[in-house]
This record gives C-alpha cells, sequence and structure tokens, in this order.
C-alpha cells in the first residue's frame, strides 16, 4: 500500500511551478471548439492535457516508468536537496479521457534515512491532494491556452 508524502519535499516544487490550485469541472463542451481543445483523448490513450499537466508537475523528479496508453507515471526515488535525509517516490494514474478532477489519482511513498537504512515513513494526505490539485490545474490552463490559442 502507497504511503503519502510529507509537505516539505513538495512545498518548493510546488512554489517553483507558481500554478494556481483549482479542480477541474466536466461539462460539454460546444462542437465549434470542441475540434482545437477536445477534452477527450487524441493520440494518447489518456487525457492529453491531463498527461502533460502530469509530466511538468513531477519534471523535477527522475521517472522510472511513463505509459501514455495506460495512464501511468511512476517517479523513481527523489532526494530534496533541502532535506537529505528523505526521499519520495510518486504514481500518477489517469483513468478517464475526459478531463474531470477524478480523472487523475495521485499514490506516494516517502523514506526517511536512519542509521543508514532507508524507512518507510507515513505521508500527509494532503500532499497528496495538492499534488492531485497541482495537475488539475496545469491541465485546465494548458486547454484554455489551447482554445484561446
Amino acid at each position: 500500500m502507497a504511503r503519502l508524502l510529507s509537505p516539505a519535499p513538495l512545498t518548493v516544487a510546488a512554489l517553483a511551478l507558481g500554478l494556481a490550485l483549482a479542480g477541474c469541472g466536466h461539462k460539454e463542451r460546444p462542437a465549434k471548439t470542441a475540434d482545437l481543445a477536445a477534452s477527450r483523448v487524441t493520440t494518447i490513450g489518456v487525457n492529453s492535457y491531463l498527461w502533460r499537466a502530469a509530466l511538468d508537475t513531477l519534471s523535477f523528479m527522475p521517472m522510472a516508468q511513463t505509459d501514455s496508453n495506460g495512464g501511468v507515471l511512476v517517479t523513481d526515488w527523489y532526494v530534496n536537496p533541502a532535506t537529505p535525509s528523505e526521499r519520495m517516490k510518486v504514481t500518477v494514474t489517469i483513468i478517464d479521457q475526459d478531463l474531470r478532477a477524478d480523472a487523475v489519482r495521485v499514490a506516494a511513498s516517502r523514506q526517511t534515512l536512519q542509521n543508514g537504512q532507508w524507512i518507510e515513513a507515513p505521508v500527509q494526505a494532503a500532499t497528496v491532494q495538492k499534488l492531485e490539485e497541482i495537475i488539475l490545474g496545469k491541465a485546465r490552463d494548458l486547454r484554455r491556452n489551447a482554445v484561446a490559442g
């Protein structure tokens, strides 16, 4: 079972991204704008805005696995230079082709270094929720820019 991250390592990344936190709702789109910025999948297996937003949000972490058709993104362990005795690993799963708030799920693990060994540690639920919100906000911005562009 995945553990949740502490907010400290993500705070720097979240601030650096400068993303507004907001959920995305699902609404039917008029046909005239749907061709340019559709909320549904185009050439990959999941919603392209959510996929790009997840990649952008976690770009500071090394990637262990990316599967755009299955909608799974798994990072390798990341050690924040500000807290070298902690490391984290994140899995993002996109479970729908629509740009919806419930179409993205984040799971995280955190370990702390104790006596030279990495030990599992709890992660606060707010950290996972914040990552989901950042991804959703970024996806919404990408979609809005595609419509405006």
